[in-house]
């Protein structure tokens, strides 16, 4: 695990702009054109947004996809594009530190997540922003649409990740979360973290909210990993997350004074 991210924090946050939405996609341009249009439809009537796309070193277009939607929508957003594919941890990173807004939401590019469900994160955003700075809302797929086989791995993965972490999410596998992006930016970054959010934002001091949201089959492409391999090839960052967590320390001020350097003459 490394302190940071290997690029400089992007600091420019703009005060217009209330949600990022994140989009980490490698060949995906048979979903990301409609997924552009259903964000733009969920998040057009209640709140200003940008949609933040990192092309993770697609081969079939989706870079260009994405931006002809966003203009012919007239959407406000970003991409950016790694040179080669770095995992959708650091394809997240990516967005997350060159996002403008107050509020990151993260979704898979593949379609299966609901653009819909967003505007429920940001009513429990609220909620949450009136009681500290730190959380995360982690989405929870209650009907999933999958296999059978593929929802039995699901349930395995989870069950290894809750006995070692204990991190108070029932599925932390949905690409669908809602965290501040100050809070995102004190998350250690390392690859594969994006499956540990819940757990690390709690190593903050944060809270934890789930909220119930669709699940979808994919309409295009074909899945770049399965939920069993997510469980052996996790194990290890799992007990390093438990370690890094067990490791913290969380100081609470008892006080704090400051002078204002000013010389009376």
């Amino acid at each position: 695990m490394t302190p940071s991210a290997p690029f400089p924090d992007v600091l420019d946050q703009s005060p217009d702009l209330q949600v990022s939405v994140l989009i980490p996609a490698k060949d995906e341009s048979g979903n990301i054109g409609s997924l552009v249009a259903e964000i733009v439809a969920a998040l057009q009537p209640v709140c200003s947004y940008e949609i933040v796309l990192v092309d993770d070193g697609s081969s079939d277009g989706t870079g260009e996809v994405f931006l002809a939607r966003c203009r012919e929508l007239g959407a406000s957003a970003q991409l950016l594009r790694h040179e080669r594919s770095c995992g959708q941890s650091t394809a997240l990173s990516t967005a997350a530190r060159h996002a403008r807004a107050r509020y990151l939401v993260t979704i898979d590019g593949d379609g299966q997540n609901d653009p819909a469900d967003i505007p429920a994160l940001l009513v429990e955003a609220q909620k949450m922003a009136a009681q500290g700075t730190d959380f995360c809302i982690a989405g929870f797929r209650k009907n999933r649409r999958d296999t059978e086989w593929k929802k039995i791995q699901s349930k395995i993965a989870n069950a290894v990740r809750r006995r070692i972490l204990d991190d108070g999410v029932p599925d932390t596998g949905c690409g669908l979360k809602l965290i501040p992006r100050r809070t995102w930016l004190m998350l250690p970054y390392f690859d594969h973290m994006h499956r540990y959010i819940p757990a690390l934002v709690r190593r903050l001091g944060g809270r934890i909210s789930v909220v119930a949201v669709n699940h979808r089959h994919r309409q295009a492409g074909v899945s770049k990993y399965t939920a069993w391999n997510r469980v052996w090839v996790g194990i290890v960052d799992m007990f390093g997350v438990r370690w890094l967590t067990r490791r913290s320390k969380l100081p609470r001020l008892a006080a704090r004074e400051v002078l204002d350097g000013v010389t009376r003459g």
